[in-house]
């Protein structure tokens, strides 16, 4: 079954943990929690100290930390510290460190995604495919929620899945952005195992009924 992660740039930081609560007693599986350093994206969130904070309330849940952020490496160790459970990094952030930052992610002991951009080829993941645990697709241009969906996604998920499944890999693979009851089943049916949901889920009157639909894989 497709899981569900509930994005928490879509909650009320003035009562960050009543509402992931709210929305992982609706169905979501998983929290992640987006990075953003106003260097790589030109936006700012938070930092490991939320986490570190979020964790400490809710220490059962998984945390799934995405780092659009410049220099990921450098940060990684922080928020491993701090709970999370997997930390992506985008490609684009360090083109010719992407080995290397893999590693370093791999050493703090959590599992490790990477991420690309939608104007990013697939293709350029593919020699990672292999040493990544998931490959995050992102459907609209990362820095900001509550973006339109990008209709080219479920072709670009569907082309990892392919090449995942010729080469034998397990890899999962995520899908970021504009993820609602309209595309998530299409972004699942290309072959998605994770969608983030925001604030499909969060500002959702019914947000079990979100999750269900979500999950109908």
């Amino acid at each position: 079954m497709t899981k569900v992660a509930a994005s928490i740039l879509s909650a009320d930081l003035a009562n960050l943990q009543s509402d992931c609560t709210r929305l992982l007693d609706a169905g979501a599986d998983l929290m992640h929690f987006d990075v953003m350093d106003g260097h790589f994206v030109p936006n700012i969130s938070y930092g490991a100290p939320v986490l570190k904070c979020l964790h400490a309330a809710l220490p059962e849940v998984y945390y799934d930390v995405h780092l659009m952020i410049s220099e990921p490496a450098r940060y990684a160790p922080d928020f491993a510290k701090a709970g999370a459970n997997l930390i992506t990094f985008h490609l684009e952030a360090v083109p010719d460190a992407v080995g290397e930052t893999i590693d370093t992610i791999r050493a703090t002991g959590c599992q490790v995604g990477i991420s690309i951009r939608p104007g990013t080829p697939v293709e350029a993941v593919y020699p990672y495919l292999d040493a990544v645990d998931l490959v995050l697709v992102m459907s609209v241009e990362p820095g900001f929620g509550g973006q339109k969906f990008i209709p080219a996604t479920p072709e670009r998920i569907a082309a990892i899945r392919t090449e995942c499944d010729r080469r034998g890999l397990s890899t999962l693979i995520e899908v970021d952005g504009g993820v609602n009851v309209e595309t998530g089943p299409l972004c699942s049916e290309a072959g998605a195992d994770w969608l983030v949901a925001g604030s499909s889920l969060f500002n959702a009157a019914d947000p079990a009924a979100v999750a269900r639909v979500l999950h109908s894989k």
